[in-house]
């Protein structure tokens, strides 16, 4: 196996993660920012006000995208799996 192959799989893998990663970022970036407007305009300040919201909004994200999460994974698998004896020369 080349040093490029081992480049190109690693490369792969990291936007693969990437792009499973990524929505969940985004709902937790977004929920975020309306939970600290909600705060400011509410003057509340409540770190258990921020946290629990959050996490609802990330379990829902979760549940909401995980069959595509898992078909990305398992397309990212079947790549490599199907391309074993390739990497193995």
């Amino acid at each position: 196996m080349t040093p490029e192959a081992v480049a190109h799989i690693v490369g792969e893998m990291f936007v693969t993660a990437f792009w499973i990663a990524a929505p969940l970022l985004a709902i937790g970036f977004i929920t975020g920012i309306v939970i600290s407007l909600i705060q400011i305009v509410t003057s509340i300040q409540d770190s258990g006000f921020n946290s629990i919201p959050r996490l609802i909004a990330f379990l829902g994200g979760c549940l909401m995208l995980m069959p595509w999460m898992v078909h990305k994974s398992m397309a990212y698998t079947i790549d490599i799996l199907g391309n074993l004896s390739r990497y193995a020369r």
